[in-house]
């Protein structure tokens, strides 16, 4: 008979910390839907600053999440991004990640109704 494996016990300190930003977590989360996004088009869509967003990229960037075609359209530079293979694995493990540091939602959604949600989350080791 095959052994059950038990269940992996994750901790927050295992989200990927490059993706784990506002902002990098929005852009991943913006290239997964759309093949590619301009800077502009990232930026408007994200609500960020230029400088902002520029370093954020960067660093996904730098990661090999993404990647950036720079152009020029005329006389203005155009930067497009695209999400790499790797970024959407790191994005795929970060987001197992995520969600099993979260109770099942519909264990939420039914103890929310009775005030018994604590009864539906394990505490944090540091809380425990």
């Amino acid at each position: 008979m095959a052994k059950k494996s038990s269940p992996r016990h994750v901790t927050p300190d295992q989200l990927n910390p490059i993706i784990h930003e506002r902002l990098r977590l929005g852009i991943l989360s913006a290239l997964v839907v759309q093949e590619s996004l301009t800077f502009t088009e990232l930026r408007d869509l994200l609500g960020a600053t230029d400088g902002n967003l520029s370093v954020q990229a960067r660093r996904l960037e730098d990661a090999g999440y993404v990647r950036c075609e720079k152009r020029f359209v005329g006389r203005k530079p155009k930067s497009t991004y695209r999400l790499s293979a790797s970024g959407r694995t790191a994005l795929e493990g970060y987001l197992e990640t995520l969600s099993s540091l979260l109770p099942e939602a519909g264990a939420v959604r039914s103890a929310g109704k009775d005030g018994t949600i604590r009864n539906a989350m394990q505490p944090l080791p540091s809380h425990g």
